[in-house]
């Protein structure tokens, strides 16, 4: 979603880098052509946002993003719970082991071993849920802000909204073409009213 988002702000640049690059007028039809293409360069309106500030203000991110750490922090409780059991029982085969036949000992080494490869495991599993859970949601908030700013830009007749983010295809734009502000009230309005349409 990020490099669509650049790829605009490219688009943008190379229309007004098209228009700035023309050759000059020869001939009275010439002239007119260009004057044309001029008008057209100038009528083009353009805006754009701080990305991250809008997804990190987005109440529904903000939402979500919560729900997903307070998972992470129940699934890092459980494991070190599961971590305690089995070091506990390590520590009691390595006291209690010289008791024990030679069968019994390699019975109990192969049972911690067993223990212990399923516990990666799991660790591995909660990770890999976490973070799939992670990228859905980004996915998600950028299907929705892209929906979102298609309609704000219709209301506002604008021809392109782009992305400003640090190292972006956007190096400078005036603080008259931010409206960053504007479409997080907006999409959090949107979100706070589909909210309160869903828990009617």
């Amino acid at each position: 979603m990020k490099k669509g988002f650049k790829l605009f702000g490219v688009l943008a640049l190379v229309a007004a880098l098209s228009y700035a690059c023309q050759p000059a007028a020869t001939d009275a039809n010439s002239s007119s052509g260009e004057g044309s293409a001029s008008t057209e360069s100038t009528d083009m309106k353009v805006a754009y946002v701080y990305t991250d500030s809008v997804i990190n203000q987005y109440e529904y991110f903000k939402k979500r993003s919560d729900e997903i750490t307070e998972k992470g922090k129940k699934f890092e409780g459980d494991l070190q719970s599961r971590a305690r059991g089995f070091e506990q029982e390590v520590a009691n085969f390595q006291q209690s082991g010289g008791n024990m036949t030679l069968n019994q000992q390699r019975a109990k080494q192969e049972e911690l071993m067993k223990k212990e490869q399923n516990l990666v495991t799991y660790r591995d599993n909660l990770m890999q849920e976490l973070s799939v859970d992670e990228t859905n949601l980004y996915n998600e908030v950028f299907d929705k802000l892209q929906e979102y700013l298609k309609k704000y830009a219709e209301e506002k007749n604008l021809d392109f909204v782009l992305s400003y983010t640090r190292g972006g295809a956007v190096w400078y734009g005036k603080e008259s073409f931010d409206v960053t502000k504007s479409v997080i009230e907006g999409l959090n309005q949107e979100y706070n009213e589909t909210a309160a349409d869903s828990a009617q």
